[in-house]
């Protein structure tokens, strides 16, 4: 598949999981989905039906791995590849002090040979693209030559694919929440390492909000990244599906609510919850007049434990009965 890479959604842990992207994927067509980060050791001793099963509707979906270990990441890419992924992706971004301690994520950038020979490896066992998610420096270390010459190892690998996000991780010190947003943001080294590596994708990631803010990153780089903006405001894709895509053909939240419906009524059938679904949809009234009720309607409703499909149709009714959405799209 020739993957269009000019906007994806970023891994997010606890967040996008298969159906948070059967979600989003019912309002936007052309962004590239990612994974949460899966740990390559989990996958060698684990359930790997649980870990990796997706429905094909998700497509194109990138898988991120998480890891140190050449043979277990290897391993992990090629299983990825049997289960139908369409890209695979080494994390080199997470600062979490648990992803620390087990040696793989942002603490990785101390050590690019072995990142090499993990991507390597990799490489050797799928035909898929091996594409890199990494950040610009970590600690103290935040100048532009050691970016550079760590990314200039890397693509000797021929990974051609680089997610960079514009900040740098704190090891050890910041909580994953403060490395999102107390590091600051410098979108000019991102801009320089496609300046200097124009055989290379790059593709930037951290801090955009908005699809004006896309246009002017892909002037400089060939891609954008974006995450907890769409997390917290999922319908904001049929603004970049509009006016990066070029697409006018979008769901209305109605008819994004009542396809997520079905769907949640055959995984009922399979054994998973209403909350593990719905709980992905709290935000898409966002900005909308009365938004919080669609929150308290949600939050009231989707956490009951057994299979009660009368509740979910209970959801479907408040759209199809205009209490939830007005035909003008806001929320009564």
């Amino acid at each position: 598949m020739n993957i269009n890479r000019k906007v994806s959604v970023a891994p997010m842990m606890d967040c996008t999981d298969k159906h948070e992207r059967y979600f989003l994927r019912l309002i936007s067509k052309n962004v590239l989905l990612y994974t949460e980060m899966i740990v390559s050791e989990a996958i060698d001793k684990g359930d790997r039906q649980k870990l990796l099963s997706f429905n094909l509707e998700e497509k194109p979906v990138a898988l991120q791995l998480g890891g140190s270990s050449p043979k277990l990441l290897s391993n992990a890419a090629k299983i990825g590849e049997e289960f139908g992924y369409d890209e695979i992706n080494l994390n080199l971004g997470c600062p979490s002090k648990k992803v620390q301690k087990n040696k793989f994520g942002a603490c990785l950038i101390k050590e690019p040979k072995l990142v090499a020979d993990c991507l390597s490896e990799m490489r050797s066992k799928t035909k898929l693209p091996v594409t890199v998610k990494t950040r610009i420096g970590y600690d103290q270390v935040e100048d532009y030559e050691h970016l550079y010459n760590f990314i200039d190892l890397l693509k000797s690998t021929g990974v051609k694919t680089f997610i960079i996000h514009a900040r740098k991780a704190i090891l050890g010190k910041f909580t994953p929440k403060q490395n999102l947003n107390i590091p600051p943001l410098k979108y000019e080294m991102v801009y320089k390492l496609k300046e200097d590596f124009k055989e290379l994708n790059i593709i930037i990631n951290g801090g955009i909000t908005s699809s004006e803010q896309i246009k002017n990153h892909i002037k400089k780089v060939d891609g954008v990244m974006i995450g907890r903006s769409i997390y917290h405001s999922p319908y904001l894709l049929t603004d970049i599906e509009k006016e990066i895509f070029d697409n006018e053909n979008v769901p209305s939240r109605q008819e994004v609510v009542e396809k997520l419906v079905m769907y949640l009524k055959n995984e009922i059938k399979k054994g998973t919850r209403i909350n593990q679904v719905m709980r992905h949809t709290l935000g898409l009234f966002h900005g909308q007049t009365g938004s919080n009720f669609w929150k308290r309607y949600l939050s009231e409703n989707m956490c009951v434990r057994d299979a009660d499909i009368q509740k979910v149709d209970h959801i479907l009714d408040k759209v199809k009965l205009n209490h939830v959405t007005q035909p003008t799209g806001q929320i009564d």
